[in-house]
């Protein structure tokens, strides 16, 4: 179950043997129509039951069943109707005090829907329902083009698969004897601001950063005023600027490339390693990607440091030798691999625009300032 959609997830499926006939099985069962809500922990979550469910299946404690007479309410319009926001905040008024956060039963019993007449249900249920599958065919299509472009980094990155008119040995090299380390700051967010003259990368926007290159001129990043940021090291197109902290092994090495436009001011924040690489090693484009290649990764998981949070440092970056292609192939790979970025950001920002569609929707549609019957 997820805030996200009425529909159930059905990736990860448990499974249960019950004795035949036993009491727990019969009063537990589902059936296509069920609608579901979520009593403990985080309550008022909403799912319907649909024809996909996979049969036999059952529900544990922590979740209500709720079956509808079909001759009064259509049970996808009451599972979009509490989804909704005004329902929601009933959920949250309705929650029973305690040790521990929950519904009863008869509280669900006792919650207030509103019902246009059938016909109208079903119209609203089949217009949302319209969305979601979009929604839902947005979702497959951004998954595979990421695991396409994961292959494509696999091949193009190792060396396995050459661009036409590429061939040849890579020439290895050690990146210490290519780089320049950055002056960053070491500000905390409470001494930032929104308005200073100088962008300020903070280590948090790299880790939920969903881009390999940044665009320090449009991404809504902190400022330093000038005082503070005096001493520090301006950022220039193309610096590759990494974190040098991270809570799991998959956060090691994040990094991104920074696109800095003409009369913009940028320094390096807080826990940032900030990278100045030769442009006769690397090409502005492809840097982006050196923390995907197989090298660079293995070498500097291999050296991060740490119990709870691991740590990178300049010394593990500028220690690492590998392999890279000449600046022609890079300028090549970087851009099929920014083609494929460019497809995948495209296709995210109309999904984001869909769920806004689907939210002004339920507004309209689920408290009745719209009529579709």
């Amino acid at each position: 179950m997820s805030r996200a959609s009425i529909y159930l997830d059905l990736t990860d499926l448990k499974f249960v043997n019950l004795p035949a006939g036993a009491n727990e099985g019969t009063r537990t069962a589902l059936k296509a129509g069920d609608v579901l809500i979520s009593i403990t922990a985080d309550i008022g979550i909403v799912a319907y039951v649909d024809d996909v469910v996979p049969m036999p299946a059952f529900i544990n404690q922590h979740i209500a069943l709720v079956r509808f007479e079909k001759a009064k309410a259509d049970a996808r319009f009451v599972s979009y109707f509490l989804a909704g926001e005004r329902a929601q905040q009933r959920f949250r008024s309705s929650t029973d005090v305690g040790a521990k956060a929950g519904m009863s039963l008869l509280t669900v019993r006792k919650l207030a829907v509103a019902l246009p007449p059938l016909a109208e249900q079903r119209a609203i249920a089949a217009a949302l329902g319209d969305v979601d599958a979009l929604l839902a065919s947005l979702d497959k299509l951004i998954a595979k083009k990421r695991d396409l472009k994961q292959a494509a980094m696999q091949q193009l990155l190792t060396g396995r698969t050459r661009l036409p008119g590429f061939s040849g040995k890579w020439d290895t090299g050690r990146l210490g004897e290519h780089v320049q380390f950055l002056r960053n700051g070491t500000h905390a967010r409470a001494e930032l601001d929104g308005s200073s003259s100088t962008r300020y990368l903070h280590y948090g926007d790299i880790h939920t950063s969903s881009s390999v290159r940044m665009d320090l001129g449009l991404e809504a990043v902190p400022r330093l005023s000038s005082g503070r940021a005096r001493s520090l090291d301006r950022l220039a197109q193309g610096d590759l600027v990494f974190v040098d902290a991270s809570e799991d092994m998959v956060g090691v090495g994040k990094a991104v490339e920074v696109i800095l436009p003409v009369g913009v001011e940028a320094v390096a924040g807080l826990h940032t390693i900030a990278c100045r690489f030769d442009r006769e090693l690397l090409a502005d484009g492809f840097k982006a990607y050196l923390p995907f290649m197989p090298p660079f990764r293995e070498q500097l998981t291999r050296l991060a440091a740490g119990t709870k949070v691991y740590s990178t440092s300049h010394r593990h970056i500028a220690g690492i030798t590998m392999a890279l292609p000449n600046l022609s192939e890079q300028k090549a790979i970087a851009a099929v691999l920014s083609d494929m970025d460019a497809e995948l950001d495209a296709l995210e920002r109309r999904r984001e625009k869909t769920v806004l569609i689907k939210q002004g929707m339920m507004q309209e549609l689920l408290s009745g300032r719209t009529r579709l019957v």
